[in-house]
């Protein structure tokens, strides 16, 4: 056992449906090229072309945002939950 990764449901048709994946990795950066490994494409989705965080995208750990922590250079530990939750916006005034 690893950490939990949580899928939101936009990005799940790239994990086949798969709402939690479990990843052995050190570091949200490990995670996130993990990911892309057994799902081609999440990491796209998830960092920009400079390998940052795209702005639209959140990433907690244990329910922390990352970016308050060190970013994609967070450490992790087995039992750990890492969330991905992309931004809403938009609504009516």
């Amino acid at each position: 056992m690893g950490v939990t990764v949580r899928i939101p449901g936009p990005l799940r048709r790239v994990t086949n449906g798969e709402s939690e994946v479990d990843i052995e990795a050190s570091s949200v950066q490990e995670t996130i090229d993990l990911l892309d490994a057994k799902y081609s494409g999440i990491k796209e989705r998830l960092c920009d072309e400079s390998g940052d965080l795209r702005y639209f995208v959140n990433v907690y750990l244990n329910g922390e945002d990352v970016r308050f922590l060190q970013g994609l250079d967070t450490a992790i530990k087995t039992g750990d939950e890492l969330s991905i939750v992309p931004a809403v916006a938009g609504g009516h005034r």
